[in-house]
């Protein structure tokens, strides 16, 4: 059995998690609200205070779902009580991340600011150089995370771009020059 997929997802006090017969969820917290539906080959069940996930068969695509109906349900029992946040770092000379009004105004280089919009449940924050994309739906928090670093990603000479915190960039050695004469 799979050894994710048989841990149980531990309900908080204050999070209330909803099951119907089309095996959707709804998960409500202090943070907001979230819905997915879930395969009908994975059963979903109540038991001491905890979720469990089981599946149907030990076929290789079910196995695969069991482990990851229980990682998405725990990913939004933490968004509803926690929220999560994703960290990109903007390096160059001249690249900076302003916040006007409810969006994002970056100067990347281009010969006009790019301005981003937040999804739905998505907020921005800078600090500095640093880039907060913060919500409750993790799946969403990456998406929108990888957009941003896809208007500049960071170049392999210099290193300037929009990259995740943390992220090793690989760099490349410049022109060698002329040798000889």
């Amino acid at each position: 059995m799979s050894r994710i997929g048989r841990q149980p997802v531990a309900v908080p006090a204050g999070v209330n998690i909803d099951i119907d017969s089309t095996n959707t969820v709804r998960v409500k917290g202090p943070k907001g609200e979230l819905a997915r539906q879930f395969p009908p080959t994975i059963t979903l069940g109540r038991e001491d205070g905890a979720i469990v996930v089981t599946r149907q068969n030990d076929e290789g695509k079910q196995r695969a779902l069991h482990g990851l109906s229980r990682t998405l349900l725990n990913n939004m029992v933490t968004g509803v009580t926690t929220g999560f946040t994703k960290t990109l770092e903007v390096q160059g000379v001249g690249y900076r991340a302003q916040i006007q009004g409810s969006n994002l105004q970056l100067a990347l280089g281009f010969s006009h600011p790019v301005i981003v919009s937040p999804p739905q449940g998505i907020t921005f924050a800078v600090e500095g150089p640093r880039i907060l994309v913060q919500g409750i739906d993790k799946e969403l928090i990456g998406q929108v995370a990888a957009n941003i670093r896809k208007l500049r990603p960071p170049e392999p000479y210099k290193g300037k771009g929009i990259r995740y915190s943390g992220e090793r960039v690989r760099r490349k050695a410049g022109k060698a020059g002329k040798v000889g004469k």
